[in-house]
């Protein structure tokens, strides 16, 4: 049997580069989507291509139920869990903290950090030895706005970001005992729609002079530090937040 990858937020960006690489490297993937089934469908096809087993399944990772039901999927089909990569989130229109209603509050905080921590929990419940697994890692998909704190756009995004930095860190040392490893990826300006669904289309261009690399990054940049962290290649790294934002 080979290895198994879930990606929630497969069907765009950075978790559609993700699943097709991990497919190259010899993972059977599994993607969660809420909306665009198409896309989604896509991901699986080229995944397919590179000769992985793969399926798309819908779930909302902002409801515990579709959580659930996402992991309990993955298991029926595959029979095995070795990564996770806890990817979905989302992002509203651009904003100063004094414009932010409580609704969206909600809203981001309900998807961005209850739905990671629900999708890391049930991770856990599948892949730690101290629940009969056999190991295995996750790899968290934060972002430089937790440091950067994302004045007059997303401080709400920021803070959701931020709160997975330290649940990355705490969950590493909860679980270092039990085979699994949990790291995080810090993207900057990467070149993905999710700029475009933010209300600024062209948002790498505008703030690439202020990467010191003077350039957006990429997608598929971004991919391989995420297979390399559920690679055994990173089998002493946990706990660790890894920047792939050009210096900024």
């Amino acid at each position: 049997m080979g290895r198994v990858m879930l990606i929630t937020g497969g069907s765009r960006g950075i978790g559609a580069a993700t699943a097709v690489l991990a497919a190259g490297r010899g993972y059977d993937v599994v993607v969660s989507f809420v909306r665009d089934a198409d896309a989604a469908a896509e991901v699986v096809e080229r995944c397919a291509a590179a000769g992985a087993d793969a399926e798309a399944v819908r779930a909302d990772v902002g409801e515990e139920a579709d959580v659930v039901a996402l992991f309990d999927e993955t298991i029926d089909r595959f029979g095995r869990l070795d990564a996770v990569v806890n990817n979905a989130g989302i992002l509203h229109t651009a904003a100063r903290l004094d414009e932010i209603g409580v609704e969206r509050l909600d809203e981001v905080c309900r998807v961005n950090i209850v739905g990671a921590f629900v999708t890391a929990r049930e991770a856990v419940r599948r892949m730690s030895t101290r629940h009969g697994g056999r190991g295995g890692a996750i790899v968290n998909v934060s972002s430089a706005a937790s440091y950067l704190g994302s004045p007059n756009e997303f401080i709400d995004y920021a803070a959701t970001k931020g709160a997975l930095d330290t649940m990355t860190i705490g969950l590493a040392k909860e679980v270092a005992t039990e085979g699994i490893r949990v790291n995080a990826v810090r993207p900057g300006l990467i070149h993905t729609d999710i700029h475009a669904s933010s209300g600024i289309v062209d948002r790498v261009e505008r703030l690439a002079p202020n990467v010191p690399m003077q350039r957006g990054g990429e997608a598929d940049g971004v991919a391989e530090t995420i297979l390399w962290l559920a690679s055994d290649a990173a089998s002493y790294v946990t706990g660790t937040l890894v920047n792939v934002s050009g210096g900024r």
